[in-house]
């Protein structure tokens, strides 16, 4: 069986085209979301609807919780929260009630007989706390920076790459065996939709979209 895990996208619908491209080509079974489905990116709507048509299975992210409970972003370091506050909330205009409410339903842990998904940590979306569990994968996004270590898998993100690689990235798995798979998409596109679209901090997004890696605001 060969099951596909595309985390942290960010809205960003120029990457998620170029993935979805690319799965077309790999052929999983089974495609899965790991969350931060929708902020920070130029297509919050265009990507949350898209991955409902598809109907992947999924978990719920720390910027998902932004969107749909504004408390959450108490956890942020106070340099970073108001600037988190202003990308969450424009997404949050943005994408309405009933988006929101689906974004809400979402579960915080997702398991089959081979694997367990999760954003960050099985408890806490926003805190990264990846263990091994004996005779299946233990899969997780929410750190930007993909990794393969025995049984536990970083996938990486579709957007806001930290690891000095711009490409999106996400997880093949192939009968058991996992793998990490890079794709180029239009940066370019993605910064100017940004502006364009007058996203908040849209100039700081676009920084690290090319850096592929964290930068200061």
């Amino acid at each position: 069986m060969r099951i596909a895990v595309v985390s942290d996208i960010h809205g960003n619908i120029t990457a998620l085209e170029a993935v979805l491209a690319d799965l077309r080509a790999a052929s999983p079974d089974l495609v899965l979301h790991g969350g931060d489905l929708s902020d920070s990116g130029s297509g919050p709507c265009e990507v949350v609807d898209c991955i409902r048509a598809l109907g992947w299975p999924g978990v719920v992210g720390n910027t998902d919780q932004t969107v749909f409970a504004p408390g959450t972003i108490d956890g942020v370091p106070p340099p970073f929260r108001s600037i988190v506050a202003d990308i969450a909330g424009a997404a949050r205009e943005t994408l309405g009630d009933e988006r929101i409410g689906w974004l809400r339903e979402l579960p915080l842990v997702w398991r089959n007989e081979v694997l367990t998904l999760f954003h960050a940590s099985a408890d806490n979306p926003w805190v990264a706390l990846a263990e091994e569990e004996p005779g299946r994968l233990v899969v997780y996004g929410h750190i930007h920076t993909p990794f393969v270590r025995g049984g536990v898998i970083n996938t990486g993100s579709v957007s806001l790459s930290y690891d000095g690689d711009p490409r999106a990235s996400y997880l093949l798995i192939d009968d058991g065996a996992p793998a990490i798979r890079r794709v180029e998409y239009d940066v370019a596109k993605e910064s100017k939709a940004l502006i364009d679209r007058a996203v908040p901090h849209a100039e700081w997004i676009a920084a690290m979209l090319a850096a592929g890696r964290f930068v200061m605001p």
